[in-house]
């Protein structure tokens, strides 16, 4: 079964019947890598995009370059969802997000006559960006030393086929699909010894509010971070206090911004907050990582807007966010959206 266009009924009131049999254009409405068609990649990232009505494939619509899934390791298999409750036997990680995406790479690195497909770089799910990785970060939620190597094995429907980036030791090789493990991923056993025979394929969510001294003075009116680490959760099993988060063996750099950055009073950032954000984005990007705000504010919307403005301005590499219309508008400086509204 061939996928159709994410995007067929944005302009379905334009000559409606264009490329249908007897009608104008006959046999000129599709292409083979026509599924993402207009398409524009934006830097924003699906949280718990398995939520959605249509998992992945809204994303995609929407142009996100990252969607999340958490996972839960039971009897060997992977079920995703966001607690237990919400589990099923049929909603797993290979059914919801390997098969999908194999399916749809294979659809979009498929050859003809006029063209070979590359061996070594793939063509992303983006058609008008075909070097564009899109980030599938897997979350973690019960053991995490339990969970990797099952998901190595999932994703290696993936991998054998070339389309997932990896690093062998030396070099970081891009690739269409780009894994990063979060919340209870293991840092030991992902930044284990690889090799070109073995290279490492799935990449950790490093912790941000670690890379740098942000200012130690207090917050005005705000709650501030914790104190200590916590012992599970994200950017911390598995690591030690002399652990080093690269391009070798992290790709996001990630914390709450509830937590690491605090309370926003008057509608808009202090001057310390602003500098934290700064400094933990600096300290990112000088370890060639891309930075992940999660928890942001979603209410109100005027807020919320302000503080996404803020992180796409300060150099934050992805939006974290549940709305995808309202993260890929980029005009949250209008008006209409301004203040409390």
């Amino acid at each position: 079964m061939t996928l159709v266009p994410v995007l067929l009924d944005d302009d379905a009131s334009f000559l409606p019947k264009w490329g249908h049999p007897g009608y104008l254009g006959e046999g000129l409405a599709s292409y083979p890598t026509d599924f993402t068609r207009d398409v524009i990649p934006i830097q924003c990232h699906s949280h718990n995009d398995y939520w959605r009505r249509v998992p992945l494939y809204e994303a995609l619509h929407f142009g996100c370059v990252g969607v999340e899934a958490d996972v839960w390791l039971f009897d060997n298999e992977l079920f995703v969802g966001h607690n237990t409750m919400s589990l099923t036997k049929n909603r797993t990680f290979r059914s919801m997000y390997v098969d999908p995406l194999a399916k749809l790479l294979d659809q979009q690195n498929t050859g003809n006559e006029f063209s070979t497909p590359s061996s070594t770089r793939k063509h992303s799910v983006f058609d008008t960006s075909p070097n564009q990785t899109l980030v599938l970060l897997v979350d973690f939620k019960n053991d995490g030393h339990s969970i990797f190597p099952v998901v190595e094995e999932h994703l290696s429907a993936l991998q054998e086929k070339g389309y997932l980036t990896y690093f062998d030791g030396e070099n970081l090789v891009r690739g269409a699909i780009t894994v990063v493990a979060t919340g209870n991923a293991p840092f030991d056993l992902i930044s284990a010894n690889t090799t070109t025979a073995s290279p490492r394929t799935i990449f950790f969510d490093a912790p941000l509010d670690r890379l740098s001294s942000s200012p130690s003075s207090s917050l005005s009116h705000q709650t501030p971070p914790p104190p200590h680490p916590r012992r599970d959760g994200q950017g911390t099993v598995g690591t030690t206090p002399t652990s080093t988060f690269s391009t070798a063996n992290s790709y996001y750099a990630s914390v709450s911004f509830a937590s690491s950055i605090g309370r926003i009073w008057g509608a808009r950032l202090s001057s310390t907050q602003l500098e934290r954000i700064r400094s933990q984005i600096r300290s990112a990007h000088a370890r060639g990582l891309k930075v992940r705000y999660w928890a942001t504010p979603q209410w109100p919307v005027g807020l919320r807007n302000h503080v996404w403005d803020v992180l796409v301005k300060e150099g934050a590499d992805y939006l974290n966010g549940d709305d995808l219309a309202g993260m890929t508008r980029v005009d949250w400086g209008v008006r209409k959206h301004g203040g409390w509204l």
